[in-house]
């Protein structure tokens, strides 16, 4: 009931110096989602669409919103935010073919509802999550800074879903990057059915305001005309000066969080008192007071907004259902890009695991003027491993960030930079920590170019492996995570000269990487490595050593533990290093079980549920008759990365590999 008082007092609207043509635009513009909003709920009766997220009586934060935000600068909706799609003008008819899961939707019928982004109108899609929208619209502001356009970003984000990490990384790194966003929070007292004093302690989000450094106003979400000189004037500031603000609207959800929740759990007192503060008729009512409606033209918008509407749903409903096309579902994971090999050649330097990748880093970031690098303790410091050492003093700051501890929000970040045509690099400091930005991965990164084809062009370094008696936090190999995923690319190089260039035809590529560089191996190998700039076929995997008895396959740590160990029994073995896992080179392991027959599989990673697992079961599934001996497998123990070396000795597999070689080679 806390939101009573609030939402007794009446709306007033101050129309200022905005002209007549406005306050119908406005007007318009609030009629048409409210209209099409009528119209959905009947065709959910009829079981015409599957679900719908209701805006009503919310229309007036969208309206305001998208109206006073120029065209290309871009907007991140949420459930709620139908007015922000066709408040930019998008065809009604693929508006209602995508609520249809129709192919000529916005995601060829591959997501849902409002879960959808266009480039064309500058509008990125949400996921069910929530939160991650306000990083990726601090890195399209991040974009606009660099680029020196004056432009602002404005995402929307709820009451309920404020109580999210994400919120809190996505705030705190605009303000200490002063980036050009403003945040929009819908207070519509409800996170699904839970009230707002059950989601936070406090009663207005401007109170926020001091603990981020940053602005904060406050509007009644149901005046239209408030929301829109509020957003018009900060707008206009931001692209002068550019900072984050925070804009509270205070507002109410009439109908359910989606319909079948419906609203028994909210008090009728208070569904009264709000409809009473409904956006559309109190806008409504007010232009007719001052003389600017008249009967007539309100006919006419209305006759107009509803032909659009049963036009545009006349069209959707004539276009036949979704016929599946596996080669096209296949082929639409990754953005399309085709790798052409820059070749090895020139000069050689022996290099080191890590200079080999702050080799690659430095030549990428030159070839590509649109590269940033973005990571914890990555600028002046270099990183904890000293990767990037240096790289402040020859590419300025703005290119190698220092970021706050927010994986999540970097992440979001990258994407919101790749949006606008940049290239990220983003370091985890360590592999293990990449669980704190686990669902920007898995659920944008991997999936944002199948859902509405916004490619996503972004490396993640992951500094892996254990060995190095660090525990079970800063030791995990956590490649088998992602591996399930798809629509991401992993490399895991065991050579300097594989890591420079793969690193560098990762950054190439269009697509999303995992890219894991065993800790151990940064200063204990090194090789001739040239220097000149050059790039490896991602895909391919590669022969390390040649032999007729049996074959091992493995990648990272593995080739090495396989070469120490096939040397010391002197057992004549192929040695295939996977080096990239997703995509992985099927026929390459086909040729190594046809030409040797016995085949074993070796990874760091846990043995249960690794990548050996899938491999072997396909070799079994399409090579068995190519056998003499059953396929084998060996990893690390199934328990936490031990601390002290005797145990993390036992929890990896070396001693328990070279007995099960022996028994493969004897078999």
């Amino acid at each position: 009931m806390a939101q009573i008082s609030e939402s007794l007092q009446a709306i007033s609207f101050d129309k200022k110096s905005y002209n007549n043509k406005v306050l119908l635009d406005l007007y318009e513009s609030l009629i048409l989602p409210r209209r099409i909003e009528e119209k959905m709920l009947i065709l959910l009766r009829q079981g015409k669409i599957s679900k719908w997220f209701s805006g009503w009586g919310q229309e007036a934060i969208s309206i305001g919103a998208v109206k006073a935000l120029k065209k290309e600068e871009y907007i991140l909706p949420m459930h709620r935010n139908l007015g922000i799609f066709t408040g930019r003008g998008l065809p009604l008819e693929k508006l209602f073919a995508q609520f249809q899961g129709k192919k000529s939707g916005f995601t060829k019928g591959r997501d849902r509802s409002f879960h959808f982004g266009t480039k064309d109108y500058h509008i990125v899609g949400m996921i069910s999550h929530l939160g991650p929208q306000l990083a990726i619209a601090d890195g399209i502001g991040l974009a606009h800074k660099l680029s020196k356009e004056n432009k602002v970003t404005l995402v929307f984000t709820g009451d309920g879903a404020s109580s999210e990490g994400d919120f809190h990384e996505g705030l705190n790194l605009a303000a200490v990057w002063k980036l050009p966003v403003i945040f929009v929070v819908e207070h519509n007292g409800y996170g699904l059915s839970t009230p707002s004093e059950e989601q936070f302690a406090f009663k207005n989000f401007t109170e926020k305001r001091p603990g981020y450094g940053i602005e904060a106003v406050r509007v009644d979400g149901n005046n239209v005309l408030e929301v829109y000189d509020t957003i018009n004037s900060l707008a206009e500031d931001i692209r002068k000066n550019p900072r984050p603000v925070l804009v509270e609207a205070i507002t109410f959800r009439m109908r359910g969080h989606e319909e079948a929740s419906g609203t028994k759990y909210v008090p009728k007192q208070l569904m009264d008192t709000w409809a009473q503060k409904d956006p559309v008729d109190n806008y409504e009512k007010y232009l007719e007071e001052i003389g600017v409606l008249s009967s007539k033209k309100k006919d006419d918008i209305n006759k107009r907004v509803k032909a659009a509407i049963n036009k545009g749903l006349e069209i959707a409903f004539e276009e036949e259902n979704i016929k599946a096309d596996t080669q096209e579902e296949l082929k639409d994971i990754y953005a399309p890009f085709t790798q052409t090999i820059t070749p090895v050649g020139g000069k050689t330097t022996e290099k080191r695991l890590v200079d080999a990748i702050s080799d690659a880093l430095k030549q990428s970031m030159t070839k590509h003027p649109n590269l940033v690098l973005m990571g914890q303790d990555i600028g002046a410091y270099g990183g904890v491993f000293k990767v990037t050492d240096g790289f402040v003093d020859h590419f300025g700051s703005d290119r190698v960030r220092n970021t706050p501890l927010c994986e999540s929000a970097i992440i979001g970040a990258a994407i919101g930079l790749s949006i606008k045509g940049y290239k990220a690099m983003v370091e985890m400091q360590f592999a293990d920590f990449v669980t704190c930005g686990f669902n920007q991965i898995v659920n944008n990164l991997a999936k944002l170019h199948y859902r509405w084809g916004q490619h996503a062009d972004v490396v993640v370094r992951m500094p892996t492996g254990a060995g190095m008696a660090a525990g079970p936090f800063h030791s995990q190999s956590n490649e088998a995570w992602f591996f399930h995923t798809p629509g991401l690319k992993i490399v895991y190089p065991s050579s300097p000269g594989d890591a420079k260039g793969l690193l560098n035809a990762a950054i190439e590529d269009p697509n999303p990487y995992l890219f894991f560089e065993h800790k151990a191996l940064y200063r204990s190998i090194s090789e001739e490595v040239p220097d000149e700039y050059y790039t490896i076929e991602i895909g391919k995997a590669k022969l390390v050593r040649e032999g007729s008895e049996l074959s091992i396959i493995t990648y990272g740590m593995g080739v090495h533990w396989a070469l120490s160990v096939t040397d010391e029994l002197q057992i004549n073995a192929d040695i295939l290093d996977m080096r990239t896992l997703l995509p992985w080179d099927k026929e390459a392991i086909r040729q190594t079980v046809q030409k040797t027959g016995k085949i074993i599989f070796l990874q760091e990673d846990c043995l249960t549920g690794g990548i050996g697992a899938e491999i072997v079961a396909w070799i079994s599934e399409n090579c068995f008759e190519l056998l003499d001996a059953p396929v084998m497998r060996e990893g690390s123990l199934d328990t936490p990365v031990p601390f002290a070396p005797n145990l993390e000795k036992n929890f990896l597999p070396l001693d328990r590999f070279r007995e099960k070689l022996k028994t493969l080679a004897s078999y």
